[in-house]
């Protein structure tokens, strides 16, 4: 990081980052009592999961100090494997019907 830009990071940015994932953790148990269930339930926590990984990211591994291209490379590189991931899960479930080499 160059001397000249400033870092406006600090033990009380980190305390008010840590209280807002503890509340966002009481939503989630809040959302996970709720009325909802299947898949409304699952795409309200998965917004919210989404959301607090993302904060996390962006504060506890200092990620919202650095450069935008540095950021959007490995948001890049992380989607990309998170895809690649998902790719293989056909092939799993044809493993599991005893089908593996069906067409």
């Amino acid at each position: 990081m160059i001397t000249s830009e400033k870092h406006s990071g600090g033990f009380t940015t980190d305390v008010i980052v840590y209280v807002i994932l503890l509340a966002i953790a009481g939503l989630q148990i809040i959302l996970a009592y709720s009325s909802s269930g299947g898949r409304e339930l699952m795409a309200r926590m998965l917004v919210v999961a989404a959301a607090q990984a993302l904060i996390a990211v962006l504060f506890f591994m200092h990620m919202w100090w650095e450069r935008r291209s540095l950021l959007v490379s490995v948001a890049v590189v992380s989607l990309f494997v998170l895809f690649a991931m998902q790719y293989s899960w056909t092939d799993s479930f044809r493993i599991l019907r005893m089908s593996p080499w069906a067409h």
